[in-house]
């Protein structure tokens, strides 16, 4: 039988494979799952909450079903970390918040649900800042999560406890959300692939997320980080759909055929290639590992051409994402922060602060400005099929230490600093994934952001896997592994 190192890293599609023609069965996997977990979660902060008596139970049963002869889930049998932002009944839901360090949760997230009814197993809830709203993973429930290139770095947030469970190879499929690049920084940071689909395409219940917005003003989703575009295909649609409970910003479409969309290659294809997005900061030698990535798309038979990507002012276009996200968080956590400011995070209790300080007239402003970079991204699609750039501005940092200066220029926020290619997207729902471009000169990770039309993601979906099969990189693997 394989090794757990080796059963860690083989792709989500190929272990369901193994479950359905019984060369592994689910306790065995879920046992060996279990292992890495006790071996990689102390060095890299993987994990809030581990539930591995519940998933040894879920795992007995899913066997019980493969000896029965049922009919089995596409994920039947598959250990699943899913991150912390998102409720499991029964199971401690924290948000990253020390507040809610002993909250129970009541119900099942509508996509957390949708992996369960597929067959995964849940094996607890991956770290995550407070509340989801930090591009990196600290919080004041334990210790930080770190990067497997370097565990001095970070791993990027809000997902960073995910991805470094699928870059150290202790699973190769880790749900995390993104509101303003929560999948796709902590996929380049770690060197493994990360998609948001549209928005509203998986769908969210206000009275089943913490921080639910409303509406057209969501910014908020959930998505998969992977190893391999196939798994995050197929796990995307898994994730994907319709669902009657979502109050908000959801689709009635059917899902597209995200599996069919790998072999459609860009033969054809009109992208454009943006280093900075109107002016930003960027590292040089990240804007160089990025480029040369996007170049590969012209030898499979696409048109790049350098485009002047700008939608407004890059500072802004930050504070207009940072107020808003200020706002968001401020309703979501209203009564902790009239209650329990004392607890929060010092970032979190800053957007908190700043939120309280926001007119009428300035809220107007962002509902206008939101519109104005959805008018000129559709625009833009209107001539290209994808949009591509760098996904973050710098590799990947030292805990605690986010850059004020970079590429020369003065960042407007170091919170937020570092990664100016994703938020934009948020505002305007667009997809957008992150696929693994190279490496830095110190041996860590930079992301190739892939963007797409509205409803879309078959495109990104397409592209990645097209630049995947060119510059293969699932089989990569850092030194905490």
């Amino acid at each position: 039988m394989a090794t757990d190192r080796e059963l860690g890293f083989t792709p989500t599609y190929r272990l369901r494979e193994m479950i359905g023609s019984k060369d592994i069965s689910p306790v065995e996997l879920t046992e060996s799952h279990l292992r890495r977990a006790d071996e990689l979660d102390p060095k890299l902060g993987i994990f809030i909450t581990r539930i591995s008596e519940m998933a040894m139970d879920a795992a007995r049963d899913a066997e019980a079903a493969v000896m029965r002869g049922d009919e089995l889930g596409p994920l039947h049998g598959i250990p699943v970390p899913y991150k912390d932002t998102e409720p499991m009944a029964g199971v401690v839901w924290t948000h990253g918040s020390l507040t809610y360090k002993d909250n129970i949760a009541k119900v099942d997230a509508i996509p957390l649900g949708r992996v369960k009814a597929a067959g995964g197993i849940i094996t607890g809830k991956t770290n995550t800042p407070e509340n989801g709203f930090a591009g990196t993973t600290e919080n004041r429930l334990g210790p930080p999560a770190r990067n497997p290139w370097n565990p001095d770095k970070t791993p990027g947030g809000s997902s960073g406890g995910a991805s470094a469970a699928v870059a150290s190879g202790l699973t190769s499929f880790a749900p995390g959300g993104d509101g303003g690049g929560s999948i796709r920084i902590p996929a380049a940071f770690a060197g493994v692939y990360g998609i948001k689909a549209t928005q509203g395409r998986v769908a969210r219940a206000a009275n089943l997320t913490r921080n639910a917005g409303h509406n057209i003003m969501n910014n908020a989703t959930s998505g998969p980080l992977t190893r391999t575009v196939r798994d995050a295909a197929e796990t995307l649609a898994i994730m994907s759909g319709f669902d009657p409970r979502a109050e908000y910003d959801t689709m009635t479409d059917d899902v597209p055929d995200y599996s069919g969309a790998l072999s459609k290659g860009v033969k054809g294809l009109r992208i454009g290639w943006t280093p900075d997005m109107g002016g930003n900061p960027v590292d040089p030698e990240v804007a160089q590992v990025a480029e040369s990535a996007a170049r590969v798309f012209e030898g499979l038979g696409a048109t790049v051409e350098t485009v002047d990507f700008c939608p407004s002012d890059y500072e802004d276009v930050f504070w207009t994402f940072f107020d808003y996200f200020s706002v968001k968080g401020l309703a979501a956590a209203r009564e902790d922060f009239d209650n329990h400011r004392e607890d929060m995070t010092d970032y979190f209790g800053e957007y908190m602060d700043r939120a309280n300080t926001l007119s009428a007239e300035r809220m107007w402003n962002i509902f206008s400005n939101i519109g104005w970079y959805r008018k000129y991204t559709n625009e833009y699609f209107g001539k290209y099929d994808l949009l591509l750039s760098p996904t973050l501005a710098v590799q990947a940092f030292d805990i605690g230490d986010a850059p004020d200066v970079i590429g020369g220029k003065q960042v407007p926020h170091r919170l937020w600093g570092f990664t100016p290619f994703t938020y934009l997207f948020n505002l305007t729902g667009n997809p957008g994934a992150s696929a693994p471009a190279g490496f830095s000169a110190d041996g860590l990770p930079i992301g190739l952001q892939i963007v797409g039309d509205m409803k879309d993601e078959v495109s990104v979906l397409a592209a990645s896997a097209a630049f995947e099969e060119a510059r293969p990189w699932a089989e990569k693997r850092p030194p905490v592994s």
